[in-house]
């Protein structure tokens, strides 16, 4: 393999030793963090580092192309390595050589340098070209660089790598000039020109179809009366096994001295490896071949019993497991048989290798322990619970659907609990084999099983900086769409969720409707878009308590037929939740209440009707309960049934949103915490009226698409509201009426977001200005909501002031500043001219809260009112002065 460039080498080498924590030790990097075992077994060469690796090779075997891990280092090339007019293949040599690992003096004549520009793509870039036939305009292109094309009708993105002339190859296959085949040579035909080229590299003639859907039958035709051995040696993916079976039994059926062998690469990670990654790996020597050469024999072989034999005679084992045509098989060799047939064999003399061959072919038996395939995918875990699963695919014959699910640690350790799991999850699947059979394949798929992270909720994961959605993930500003397995690969992270009783429906850039914001002004007005920017936030609430510590609440409150429902259902298909508004705390238990807050992260939780007019008939949701939400912490723990005296404690990650006719009425640290705005009819025109009904119509996929526009720009609207919320909150500080730092910050965070949601949206600067004037009026208003006393505490006072001191003050003589009520006294007094008080029982909890009379305590005194001279009476302690 050439030597990688100074340039590229020191960088890799550094990102390698930062990343993996290596140790130098001569010309070679020691004792890196692996991150399949987390053992410090990693190694690669200083000098050339393409390829790392695991020293454990039994127990791990980990390895990784650097390519893989670094692309960008490796790119780059059509500024680094600019084509000259002596140099004309210069780029595509470079990328030839630093990124494929192939010596272009080994390929000169397979290629030249082509341009590729597209009027929709970011960037043009130079192209490796491969022609099939040049004079008739057949060839195929790889791009050195990737180039993101962008179609503007329809928003679709492309991440274009390849391309392909516009005279269709179908029929055709690429090999590389001057290659000539003749009787008894083996061709090896792969998909890819590199991956052909890397063979011929290799010594090996060979042929590149171009893509696994491309029967190349033209060229076969040319072949159908030669010696020649195919080896047809696709992708090992299902695309590729299926090709290959397609062109072999076309050449079973077209020609008689044409030979079908196979041959593929064992896929033993995630990312699918082709030829040329096996040369970058160092592996495509004479014993990496013959592996590759028995797995395509596998892949051809006529019936169980052929491909069970073909694994004796590679590994001697008597019992094994073969699958077939998504069946699974029992492979024994019959002791008695075997002996007697050797014992014979003996006797006439016949003894070595083909003596056993012989016996073990007769003492052969095979039988179905599965009417299906099953394969452990990865190991997963809920660490709060301490539950762990295996994840599995089980495959029917007959083209019948897939199914993935789940078996537990205890299902999978005994025949008969894995076969009633079995028959649970995937309908008539039947396992029929015994223990010690399962325990065979259990073993060899548990082999070295990868691990999956979960979490158990949908949304944001601090832990690994990743949005985990349904069917796409996004990290660092790039979606991720879920893989076959069900789970997504995020850099070196492998992350589901486990949570199932979510699912948000996300469109795509193309469905959306990015009409919306003007709706919702139409609609709402200001406070609409308020609404809307709180939001957004929630999408970020996690990283914005991780810096500024809090993130407020939204109480969204007004009349009946204010329309707080159909905006609040509309904002939820922003976020991909269809026909949803919230939940009532106080028709659920506090179980049931722990388990919905923690089912999201940087989402919003939505309480409907939590007040009730009249408290007898229900429980009230104590607002305490979302005091630590406010900061993220947990609002309860539970103990954990494992024996010790371990607790669970999920913190809160999402948002807090409030919607009920009436306002709030809770303690001040409560209030303080909540962005208060309230809709009312007032403003309803037979516009609003149109924009409302066309948001409640609107589908969830038009506009969910905002989601994922949202938090693929992450940094730059955080960095926003980071830089915003100091500003906005000093300004609110200067308003004479707004003394509490806490009402000042929330509507701080807020404004910041406005003018985040106004830059992804293109909001009017006229909407923007209002917007923000709503805010600061909503605080200046919170505080003196705050500032003021509850309506049953008002009117308290009401009835006090209007029965007089002299009447109900019980020291009034003693001290002017003082005031002490009997409340039974005061309530016989009011009945007796004609005031209605507040029930006591209401009154009891809500007058410690007293501002226009601070309460002070709940003491006996001497009374010196007329109606109790000189007796000790329980009393109510209230100063004259308020707070």
């Amino acid at each position: 393999m050439r030597e990688m460039t100074d340039d590229v080498r020191l960088e890799v080498v550094s990102r390698l030793t930062t990343d993996y924590g290596f140790k130098p030790v001569k010309d070679w990097l020691r004792q890196g963090k692996c991150p399949s075992c987390n053992q410090r077994e990693l190694f690669v060469k200083a000098t050339s580092p393409w390829v790392i690796k695991c020293g454990r090779e039994n127990r791990c075997g980990h390895t990784a192309n650097v390519k893989d891990l670094y692309p960008d280092a490796f790119g780059k090339f059509n500024e680094r390595y600019p084509a000259t007019t002596e140099d004309p293949n210069r780029t595509a040599d470079r990328y030839m050589d630093f990124v494929r690992g192939l010596d272009p003096k080994k390929t000169k004549g397979w290629y030249r340098q082509g341009k590729f520009s597209h009027r929709w793509g970011d960037r043009d870039t130079a192209t490796v070209v491969f022609d099939i036939s040049r004079g008739e305009g057949i060839f195929m292109e790889r791009l050195v660089e990737t180039v993101r094309i962008t179609d503007p009708d329809t928003k679709k993105v492309d991440e274009r790598r390849a391309n392909f002339g516009t005279v269709p190859y179908k029929g055709r296959w690429w090999t590389p000039p001057g290659q000539k085949l003749k009787d008894g040579d083996e061709l090896w035909i792969v998909e890819g020109c590199i991956d052909a080229a890397t063979l011929a590299v290799h010594g090996h003639k060979a042929a590149a179809i171009l893509s696994a859907y491309n029967l190349p039958d033209i060229e076969l035709d040319k072949l159908k009366n030669k010696n020649i051995t195919l080896i047809w040696a696709m992708d090992n993916d299902p695309a590729g096994r299926r090709h290959i079976n397609k062109c072999v039994r076309h050449v079973e059926k077209n020609s008689t001295s044409l030979i079908n062998k196979a041959a593929l690469i064992p896929q033993t990670d995630r990312k699918k490896k082709d030829w040329n990654d096996a040369h970058l790996a160092n592996a495509l020597n004479d014993k990496d071949i013959a592996r590759y050469r028995f797995h395509g024999d596998l892949l051809l072989a006529k019936s169980p019993m052929d491909k069970a034999l073909l694994v004796w005679e590679r590994y001697k084992s008597r019992n094994f497991a073969v699958e077939f045509e998504t069946r699974t098989y029992w492979f024994t060799v019959i002791a008695e048989i075997y002996n007697a047939m050797m014992t014979q064999q003996a006797d006439n003399g016949v003894t070595g290798v083909d003596a056993e061959r012989k016996a073990v072919y007769k003492a052969a038996r095979l039988e179905e322990i599965a009417n299906c395939n099953f394969k452990f995918l990865y190991f997963q875990q809920d660490k709060q619970t301490d539950e762990s699963w295996y994840y599995t695919r089980i495959e029917f014959p007959h083209g019948r659907h897939t199914i993935k699910n789940t078996f537990s640690g205890g299902q999978v350790a005994t025949a008969s609990e894995f076969k009633k799991r079995l028959l649970s999850i995937a309908p008539g699947a039947l396992y029929t084999g015994n223990s010690v059979q399962l325990n065979w394949l259990v073993k060899h798929y548990l082999d070295n099983i990868k691990i999956v992270e979960t979490t158990d909720f949908i949304g944001y994961s601090k832990e690994h900086g990743v949005y985990v959605f349904n069917d796409r993930a996004v990290y660092s500003g790039k979606v991720v769409e879920i893989n076959d397995e069900d789970f997504f690969e995020v850099g070196k992270t492998s992350i589901k969720s486990l949570n199932q009783s979510l699912h948000l429906h996300i469109g795509e850039a193309t469905d959306y409707n990015d009409k919306w914001p003007g709706l919702v002004y139409s609609a709402y007005g200001a406070k609409g878009l308020v609404a809307t920017a709180f939001f957004l936030g929630s999408l970020f609430a996690e990283q914005i308590r991780a810096k500024q510590k809090s993130y407020p609440f939204l109480e969204i409150v007004g009349e009946a037929g204010a329309g707080k429902s159909t905006l609040i259902e509309f904002l939820w298909k922003l976020v991909g939740r269809s026909d949803y508004e919230g939940f009532d705390p106080n028709k659920s238990t506090l179980a049931a209440r722990a388990r919905i807050f923690s089912q999201v992260s940087n989402l919003p939780i939505c309480l409907i009707e939590s007040d009730r007019e009249d408290s007898a008939k229900a429980r009230q949701f104590d607002w305490d309960e979302l005091k630590t939400a406010y900061n993220g912490r947990a609002s309860r723990a539970r103990g954990l049934k494992n024996g010790g005296n371990e607790t669970s404690e999920p913190p809160f990650r999402g948002s807090v949103v409030i919607s009920q006719n009436a306002a709030v009425n809770a303690s001040e640290a409560i209030m303080q915490r909540i962005i208060h705005t309230t809709f009312d009819t007032s403003g309803h025109t037979p516009a609003s009226k149109g924009a409302a009904d066309a948001l409640a119509s609107m589908p969830v996929e038009h506009v969910s698409f905002f989601l994922i526009k949202a938090v693929t720009r992450e940094k730059q609207v955080l960095e926003h509201v980071f830089k915003r919320t100091s500003h906005w909150e000093t300004e609110l500080m200067k308003f004479p009426d707004l003394r509490s730092n806490r009402i000042a910050k929330n509507h701080a965070q807020l404004m910041a977001l406005v003018e985040a949601l106004a830059e992804l949206t293109n909001m009017q600067k006229e909407r923007l200005e209002e917007t923000l004037d709503t805010l600061k009026m909503a605080a200046v208003m919170r505080q003196k909501a705050i500032s003021a006393d509850h309506p049953m505490i008002e009117e308290f006072w009401e009835a006090y002031d209007f029965l007089g001191d002299e009447k109900l003050n019980h020291m009034m003589e003693l001290d002017s500043k003082t005031i002490a009520v009997n409340l039974n006294h005061m309530q016989s007094v009011a009945h007796h001219h004609n005031q209605q008080l507040p029930p006591l029982q209401d009154l009891k909890k809500l007058l410690k809260q007293s501002r226009t009379r601070r309460y002070r305590e709940i003491k006996a005194v001497r009374s010196h009112n007329k109606a109790f001279p000189n007796k000790t009476v329980k009393c109510w302690i209230f100063g004259k002065e308020g707070k």
